[in-house]
This record gives structure tokens, sequence and C-alpha cells, in this order.
């Protein structure tokens, strides 16, 4: 069985992962070198890289290099890319500014913690982690698609 040809499949799914150990390692020596704290937080929503970014930007380049950058699936890989980097930037920034409010209304009425507990408000991504995580997943896809 040849693998190169799943290497269309392959790239991106090897890019999310390697993101998200450059995140894991970002977060843990951002937040002075707390594995514990890290382990609990580094995988949340937000933070800098966006894996998210970098898997769609993946996914755009491999699907252009393998298929063609005329072909339809590259064009729906281009539509879904913006569908998702969309959401992760406005509608979960939307939804942190909601939790903010709930939050702060909840404090205010002294409600109970363990019954309501804090929302998170961090969920989206700023522009500065949408932009490394599309650098991320241009340079780590190019490299495997040179190596592969």
């Amino acid at each position: 069985m040849n693998l190169a040809q799943y290497n269309i499949f392959i790239i991106p799914f090897a890019v999310l992962a390697l993101t998200r150990v450059l995140k894991f390692v970002i977060f843990y020596f951002r937040h002075n070198r707390d594995l514990a704290y890290t382990r609990k937080h580094a995988m949340s929503y937000g933070h800098m890289p966006s894996v998210h970014t970098a898997l769609m930007v993946s996914m755009v380049t491999s699907i252009g290099h393998y298929e063609g950058i005329n072909s339809g699936v590259f064009a729906l890989a281009v539509i879904m890319a913006i569908v998702v980097v969309d959401d992760a930037t406005r509608l979960r920034v939307y939804m942190g500014t909601h939790s903010e409010y709930i939050n702060f209304i909840k404090n205010k009425l002294d409600m109970d913690n363990e019954k309501y507990p804090e929302l998170k408000e961090r969920m989206g991504h700023r522009l500065s982690e949408v932009i490394a995580g599309a650098i991320v997943g241009l340079t780590f896809t190019i490299l495997l698609i040179n190596i592969l």
C-alpha cells in the first residue's frame, strides 16, 4: 500500500498535531512553566497559534498542491476555511462577550458558584493568533510536502 496517495489527507492532520504541540509549548513558557496550569488550559479555545487556522490553511494548501487550484475541491476548501476561521475569530469572540455579561450579572446577583459556575470568557482568537496559525499551517504544510 502506497501511503503517498493519502498525503492530501495525512499532511493536514500532521500539521494539526504539530500545531497543538507548538501551542502547548508556547502556553507553557508564557505561563511561568506551570505544567499543571498548562495541561488544564492550553488546549482550550483561543491562544497562540490558532490550531483551527493552521488546519484550514494546511488543508487548502495541500489540496491546492495535489489537486490544483482550478479544481472544485480547492474552491470548496477555500470556502470551508473562510467559514472556520471566521467562526474562530468573530463568532467565538461574540460568545465570549456574552459570557462576560452573564458572569457580571451572575456575580451582581450573588448566585451560587457551585450551581452556576463562571463561564469561559476567552473563546475566540485575536488577529495575531490567526495570522500565526496561518503562517504555522502554511510553513508546516510546505515542509511536509517537500519531505513526503
